[in-house]
């Protein structure tokens, strides 16, 4: 039986010109190196950037030069009602219905305004729950909330570890501490797609675990959105927050989102209250209370930036065309075949530490360089140097993530060139 990949340029090529979401990689501008185009994998920082959001972004600034105020009320989009047309596309991205998401202001800042309603300590209940190693705006973010309420990150700050070869984290281990320590936890806040790691984490099983020691739940899904198909209603979360300018490509520092799950569309929650989240059939009355548009849109703070959110609009619909599914059935081929380029043509140099099941990682595979740091850093560079675009985390990884928008089965033997071809002369 023959291998299903080969290390060849031929075979590359033939899987590329087979690949039925081929086109899409011409709706994005590939930064150039040299001769031809650089191989990009660091969609999982930041997204490249769609062909059409210079148009849209112009055709913003022609409404406001032709238009002026007029332009909250007239033009082809109105940017009373913008935020509006990113939700439909927004929704079906992260599985929700449309009043459960919105586009509004960056990831911390949203974590923070969903802590006020979703992070309740009482003197029994005071634990945040967290995995070891989170994003530092998790972490920064967690920590400052809990001494804001008077709590101690040493008590009440509860750091899971990883279980697993690779500082991975298994289903049995968050039942354990839940198990252990659910009465205390106020709020399990993890992430859809571990930045480190690359390890995917199951929503659904993690909230239904939760629910039941009776923590909320809500997840930090920076590294989910865009790259694996989410059901966030069905996983009964009580809220979701990311930001938008990685798989999503939505430009740098984009506007981020969040998801806040039906049930609690009309519940009387604390939260820092701004104008634009007031129930839009009075917001302009400007009265002295109030009083929330039901769903997500309740938590807005302002009216959104228009110029930010055209970028966004224009990347959700290259989503919908090219649909989830299709998107998560190449990722799988694409990091499949990275994978056993690693494991079969560069097991002297590499070791992939991201899970090896395909249902626990998405397009992001954390690869360690063998050898130490010194060895990880001159190999980092020298890809760089050379079009080989992904990013680095200490002390001694390499991210490498094939976006299936715009990356192709050439990339990835790219990269499998480079480093054999740096391996050689070192």
């Amino acid at each position: 039986m023959s291998a299903p990949y080969e290390a060849t340029s031929e075979w590359a090529q033939a899987r590329d010109a087979a690949d039925p979401l081929r086109d899409f990689r011409n709706e994005f501008l590939i930064p150039p190196h040299e001769n031809g185009d650089s191989h990009y994998f660091c969609g999982n920082s930041l997204g490249l950037q769609p062909r059409t959001a210079r148009d849209a972004v112009n055709a913003e600034l022609d409404y406001w030069g032709e238009l002026g105020v007029e332009g909250h009320f007239k033009g082809r989009l109105p940017w009373m009602d913008y935020h509006e047309f990113v939700r439909d596309h927004l929704a079906e991205i992260v599985g929700a219905q449309p009043d459960e998401v919105v586009a509004m202001n960056t990831l911390g800042v949203n974590l923070h305004l969903m802590m006020v309603s979703f992070y309740r300590p009482t003197p029994d209940r005071h634990a945040i729950l967290v995995e070891a190693g989170a994003f530092p705006t998790d972490r920064y973010a967690v920590e400052s909330q809990i001494r804001y309420h008077g709590f101690s990150p040493t008590l009440s700050l509860i750091e899971l570890e990883g279980d697993e070869p690779n500082g991975t984290i298994s289903m049995a281990a968050i039942e354990r501490v839940l198990a252990e320590h659910g009465s205390r936890i106020a709020l399990v806040l993890l992430p859809g797609v571990q930045y480190r790691t690359g390890q995917v984490f199951d929503l659904k099983a993690i909230t239904e675990l939760a629910h039941k020691q009776g923590c909320n739940v809500g997840f930090d899904l920076a590294h989910a959105v865009g790259n694996l198909p989410l059901q966030l209603h069905d996983s009964g979360a009580d809220f979701a927050i990311w930001c938008s300018y990685k798989y999503l490509n939505s430009g740098p520092g984009a506007v981020g989102g969040a998801f806040v799950h039906a049930r609690h569309a009309r519940a009387a929650l604390p939260r820092f209250a701004g104008w634009w989240g007031h129930d839009k059939t009075t917001r302009f009355q400007m009265g002295p209370e109030f009083e929330p548009t039901a769903g997500a849109d309740g938590w807005q703070l302002s009216n959104p930036p228009i110029l930010a959110l055209a970028p966004l609009r224009v990347s959700l619909e290259i989503f919908h065309r090219a649909g989830m599914q299709r998107l998560r059935e190449k990722s799988l081929q694409l990091t499949g075949y990275l994978e056993w380029l690693v494991q079969t043509q560069l097991p002297d140099v590499l070791e992939v530490v991201t899970p090896k099941e395909p249902e626990r990682r998405g397009a992001q595979l954390s690869i360690r360089v063998l050898g130490g740091r010194a060895q990880g850093r001159a190999l980092f560079e020298y890809l760089i140097d050379n079009g080989i675009i992904g990013d680095w985390r200490e002390p001694d990884v390499i991210r490498i993530s094939p976006a299936p928008l715009y990356n192709r089965f050439a990339d990835c033997l790219a990269f499998a060139q480079m480093v054999r071809r740096w391996k050689t002369q070192t």
